[in-house]
């Protein structure tokens, strides 16, 4: 396939090149800072510069390609959600999707499918229930921004274009994401859950994101919504049970919630809340799961044998 991706210098997209490109694909990568991409580039791998604002040169690429894959957006942990941080992610996410979807109605042919980068942060904070993909959108900023994000897709439904849009829960791997960030206490012995710890902590292993995307990528019977998460959602205080487990530490010294508020700011929502977002769509379409339980991801993870 011959598939265009966009956010490649992230913790999702770097990873998620080099496989495509393994696997044979022509990838054409659309980036800001070619310096940053280490690849050497070959008849099957371009690597194409683009401010992602603005229609350029390399829309030219989009003309007979077979999927989109846009991942790109401000990293929503970056930094402290002021008010000036707030509309970079905003911007990051709707000017980069938007530049997509001209891109591919100017194509003559079209490509035929978008997988387009959201979150489970649509649904904003539900206490209790499982959420699927026809939950409605939640209240809070992080449903906001995916509710308008995912908006921006809507004018290719009519164009022939398959659509999906991807709704990730917190993606698990070491070298970057909210693990790096979660595992230093537990290293010193001081690891436990965020506030309450009854919040939901939907998460998916980062093989299963990528899994995820490569069956979207052939499975045309699946658009709209999908849920990135395995099915095996739990709560904050017992995802940090089995991280202590997966590290040989003890999980027993919560950060209480005025704590991440006052670091973290309205940024300490995302850790307080959660749902319980449930894989519905990718079970129901025969989608199996690489790592469908915490304890056998983070065994993974950690290298953890027997």
């Amino acid at each position: 396939m011959k598939i265009i991706l966009t956010g490649a210098t992230g913790f999702i997209g770097k990873p998620l090149a080099l496989k495509l490109s393994a696997a044979g694909h022509h990838l054409v990568i659309l980036t800001r800072d070619p310096a940053l991409l280490p690849w050497r580039v070959t008849p099957k791998l371009q690597v194409l510069q683009w401010n992602g604002q603005s229609i350029g040169k390399w829309s030219a690429a989009f003309e007979g390609a077979d999927a989109i894959i846009n991942l790109a957006g401000e990293p929503i942990a970056a930094k402290r959600w002021t008010l000036e941080q707030k509309i970079k992610l905003l911007k990051s996410r709707i000017d980069a999707t938007r530049t997509m979807v001209q891109a591919t109605e100017a194509a003559k042919i079209r490509p035929k499918v978008l997988i387009n980068g959201s979150a489970v942060g649509f649904y904003g904070p539900v206490v209790e229930g499982d959420v699927a993909e026809d939950a409605p959108c939640g209240d809070g900023f992080l449903a906001s921004l995916c509710e308008a994000w995912e908006k921006e897709t809507e004018p290719l439904k009519n164009s022939g274009v398959r659509v999906v849009l991807l709704r990730t829960g917190v993606v698990l791997e070491r070298g970057g994401g909210a693990l790096a960030k979660m595992e230093f206490p537990f290293k010193i012995f001081a690891g436990g859950p965020l506030g309450s710890g009854k919040q939901w902590f939907p998460w998916i292993h980062r093989d299963d994101e990528f899994g995820l995307i490569e069956f979207a990528l052939t499975h045309e019977d699946i658009s709209g919504p999908l849920n990135a998460t395995a099915p095996d959602s739990l709560r904050m205080t017992d995802f940090c049970k089995a991280l202590g487990r997966a590290m040989h530490r003890p999980s027993w010294a919560p950060v209480p919630a005025f704590v991440l508020k006052i670091l973290l700011g309205e940024m300490s929502t995302m850790l307080l809340t959660g749902q319980k977002a449930i894989p519905q769509k990718a079970t129901q379409c025969g989608y199996v799961f690489k790592y469908p339980t915490a304890d056998q991801a983070l065994k993974a993870i950690y290298n953890l044998q027997g």
